[in-house]
């Protein structure tokens, strides 16, 4: 599998489960946040943007100001990572049903020619992707179950911090991503899509169902 780094996003307030540490319930056993990085595994380094706990072989940060939001605890993460780290997959840490295969098909995409932007529009074949990430059966695209190109993201935060005065607190991800060039990846694996995230004690329940 291609070399990348993986940041996980664990930063949420979880307001619609009382304001619990979300990506520490369990699904089958396991916290999700341990699910998240089991399936990223094989990535060099691993972070995780959010207050912790602390957990070996993984590095923890914050965004600035912590509860800052997803641009902020994208810019945190990037900030972890060498220039020559060639991928990176940003993700939710509440994906329960997330597998290495799924990671290891965006990755696939990635370095693959010929993408679609984020408006829709299409650029010439052959062109660079910034990213790849999956399509729920509505076509929405699910921005924090994919990978990125790190230079390009940087970018993007760089144009999106000038164009917001210096400060991204409380910026929506589609801000960051709408001006990189994105595949838009279909599901066509067995199981469940791994990009379900579970925001509420309903989610947690299917998700338990599916792996019984």
């Amino acid at each position: 599998m291609t070399a990348y780094a993986a940041v996980v996003l664990a930063g949420g307030a979880g307001r619609r489960m009382g304001g619990r540490d979300k990506p520490a319930m369990p699904v089958g056993g396991v916290p999700m946040r341990e699910r998240v990085l089991a399936a990223v595994a094989d990535a060099s380094p691993r972070i995780v943007v959010g207050p912790g706990p602390a957990v070996a072989g993984v590095r923890l940060t914050r965004e600035v100001p912590p509860g800052g939001g997803p641009v902020a605890a994208v810019a945190a993460g990037l900030a972890l990572l060498d220039t020559d780290v060639p991928a990176v997959a940003l993700l939710a840490a509440d994906l329960p049903l997330l597998t290495r295969s799924a990671v290891g098909d965006l990755l696939d995409q990635l370095h693959r020619t010929g993408v679609e932007r984020h408006d829709g529009a299409t650029s010439a074949s052959g062109a660079a992707v910034d990213g790849a990430c999956y399509v729920d059966g509505a076509g929405r695209r699910q921005t924090l179950c994919g990978v990125w190109r790190p230079a390009a993201l940087r970018t993007a935060l760089d144009r999106l911090t000038v164009r917001r005065g210096g400060d991204v607190t409380g910026a929506p991800l589609r801000e960051l991503l709408a001006d990189l060039s994105v595949r838009a990846v279909s599901w066509h694996g067995d199981g469940p899509e791994p990009w379900f995230d579970c925001d509420t004690e309903r989610d947690l329940r299917r998700a338990e169902g599916w792996m019984r």
